[in-house]
């Protein structure tokens, strides 16, 4: 292998970064944490080591974007060292570039990928990137919606021809749901749990909308004794508490719907929607999304890995880029 590296592709998730590499795929796929002293701000560990270091527990990454650029720095820097085994690896890095942002956050994204050691930056938007992951044909069709939820936001747009046309975010994203679940089960159980027992939760509830009678386990602290202990949750009730971030994740795409060219919509209502990223597994949410929009909504195949996946297709194919209208260097 050349001392500069493989192209590789990432995916900077507000929870997850993906890493894919050509001829390869997906060959990590870590926390986007950076645990820290609490007292002198030490780096204690980068990625799934962060996560069981005792510490502070950092996220530098939001909506895609770095949110601390120093720290942002040193986790490219170490994930793309730990993929290619050698401290001087210097890949050309193809990026996901969130709808709608400004150039200021375009430049804050070179230049901490430039700064972790790549080559060569290419950008490509963050919706496409989506979609080719999950298998839609951007370059050919008008008329397709993607709805990306992930920990930080909700990102909606609507794509045609190889650019995207529309788009929208919504603060909250899964971190929203969380809350309410973790919301719920206090008021309901008296139980405090975190975040992370909230987003297990919903995971151990399943995506699909049947049996309805099925309960999960949720393990916090007795907000009265301060005693751990352990409550069953119907799934039902999971359905119930997300009623209101999943609501206004409806109207956002509703209204982005709604403000498309006729001919634009008609595609939409033939095509629908697809759902990515870790809020794609919610419960029932295709179910919900499909009554709002009166359009057909799948989920994704692979919905936690589309966007990696989207990038690593134009990382296999530079050419690619060329193609799609939104492209950006």
């Amino acid at each position: 292998m050349s001392v500069l590296g493989h192209d590789l592709a990432m995916d900077l998730g507000a929870a997850c970064t993906r890493i894919y590499v050509k001829g390869k795929g997906i060959v990590l796929d870590e926390p986007s944490a950076v645990a820290r002293h609490a007292e002198t701000g030490k780096v204690l560990g980068y990625g799934a080591a962060a996560v069981d270091v005792p510490g502070e527990t950092c996220w530098p990454i939001s909506d895609g974007l770095p949110a601390d650029g120093e720290l942002t720095r040193r986790l490219i820097r170490y994930f793309v060292r730990k993929v290619h085994g050698h401290p001087f690896a210097r890949p050309r890095v193809v990026l996901a570039l969130p709808d709608g942002c400004t150039r200021i956050d375009r430049a804050a994204l070179r230049d901490v990928a430039f700064e972790a050691e790549a080559r060569d930056i290419l950008l490509i938007p963050h919706a496409l990137a989506a979609a080719l992951g999950a298998g839609v044909p951007v370059k050919d069709c008008a008329g397709w919606m993607v709805i990306d939820i992930g920990r930080d936001a909700a990102r909606i747009a609507v794509l045609s021809y190889g650019a995207v046309v529309a788009s929208g975010t919504v603060p909250g994203g899964g971190h929203a749901m969380s809350r309410s679940i973790a919301r719920l089960v206090e008021r309901e159980h008296g139980l405090l749990i975190d975040e992370g027992e909230a987003e297990a939760a919903k995971r151990r509830a399943g995506s699909e909308w049947k049996p309805l009678d099925r309960q999960v386990l949720v393990h916090g602290r007795d907000a009265e004794t301060g005693r751990e202990r352990t409550a069953a949750l119907p799934v039902q009730l999971i359905y119930e508490a997300t009623r209101q971030p999943v609501e206004t994740i409806e109207r956002a795409a509703v209204g982005i719907v709604e403000d498309c060219p006729a001919e634009l919509v008609a595609d939409l209502g033939e095509r629908g929607a697809v759902l990515v990223g870790g809020g794609a597994l919610l419960r029932g949410l295709c179910r919900r999304m499909r009554t709002a929009l009166c359009m057909p909504v799948r989920r994704a195949e692979r919905p936690l890995e589309s966007v990696a996946l989207g990038l690593g297709h134009c990382v296999d194919d530079l050419g690619l880029i060329a193609k799609l209208r939104g492209g950006a260097r």
